[in-house]
């Protein structure tokens, strides 16, 4: 006999794991800094304030895609492991990255590349994820009730590692690290968004 999957279980798990990725910030925080926790580093503070929000940030989208979508299988159940898996991973490159730039952690030109690819690598699988999760409950549930808000985030979320692959490219070249170019390129998805955004409102006629 096969039962139904319980969502509410699924997203008790997911929180657990956000807030272990959370707890993994805290515990690092002190592990930058050989002082007492009323000594730490304001830069290294900055970095724990910016990549807890990001965290939060993340949260987010993985909160709304369970208020929008009720239709769960072993496929998204899957697909939301590996995102779980690589949001706990995806921790460490990032706080690495902010440290980068509010001047904790000084790289070179080679280790800064490799740090915006693995930062970019990182956000690509994340929004692949996000973005194989609401096409697959696209797919699964056109045919009973068609809901073209899973049909629009499946697309929005394409847009975003399409852009962390471009990112990626830029890095691997060594093109613009002085300005951070890699990090810049990210700037595009405000209009490809807002465009995205425009047409398919028109051709579903949303609003």
């Amino acid at each position: 006999m096969k039962f139904p999957h319980n969502i509410s279980r699924i997203e008790a798990f997911s929180d657990a794991v956000f807030a272990f990725a959370a707890t993994l910030l805290v515990v690092s925080l002190g592990a930058d800094s050989q002082d007492s926790v009323l000594n730490l580093d304001m830069k290294a503070f900055l970095s724990f304030g910016v990549c807890f929000f990001v965290l939060i940030g993340l949260w987010s989208v993985h909160y709304n895609f369970f208020r929008r979508n009720e239709y769960i299988d072993s496929w998204i159940i899957a697909v939301n492991s590996v995102l779980l898996f690589v949001i706990l991973y995806y921790v460490f490159p990032l706080k690495s990255l902010i440290n980068s730039w509010v001047g904790f952690n000084r790289l070179n030109t080679d280790d800064f590349s490799n740090l915006f690819q693995l930062y970019s690598l990182g956000f690509f699988l994340i929004f692949l994820c996000f973005a194989a999760m609401y096409y697959r409950a696209y797919l699964k549930t056109k045919k009973t009730h068609f809901d073209s808000n899973l049909l629009f985030y499946a697309r929005h979320f394409t847009i975003y590692f399409f852009i962390a692959l471009f990112s990626i490219a830029i890095a691997r070249m060594h093109l613009g690290l002085k300005i951070a170019l890699p990090g810049m390129v990210y700037a595009l998805l405000g209009p490809l968004c807002y465009g995205h955004g425009v047409w398919f409102a028109k051709k579903y006629k949303t609003n």
